[in-house]
């Protein structure tokens, strides 16, 4: 029996202005097994953007998403929504 993966997950997320979000999004979008990502600016201040992330895609991991992330300075405040298939 095949384990239950995630597919659908929306995180808010904090980070710097740089890099932008185009760049940001194409980068989380080079990660396996990720198929599709929509980030929201939800609030803005000097020097950070909070985000609203939605990813999809099969197999995804929470703590590879986390860490991939913090290599571009965000930081995951809450996980807001989770699709496990």
């Amino acid at each position: 029996m095949e384990k239950p993966q995630i597919t659908h997950i929306v995180l808010d997320v904090l980070k710097p202005h740089q890099p932008p979000l185009p760049t940001f999004a194409s980068f989380l979008g080079e990660m396996n097994g990720v198929t599709r990502v929509d980030i929201s600016v939800v609030e803005m201040d000097e020097k950070t953007e909070t985000l609203k992330v939605i990813i999809d895609g099969t197999q995804l991991d929470y703590e590879v998403l986390r860490s991939h992330m913090a290599m571009q300075g965000a930081v995951i405040h809450s996980v807001d929504q989770v699709v496990v298939e």
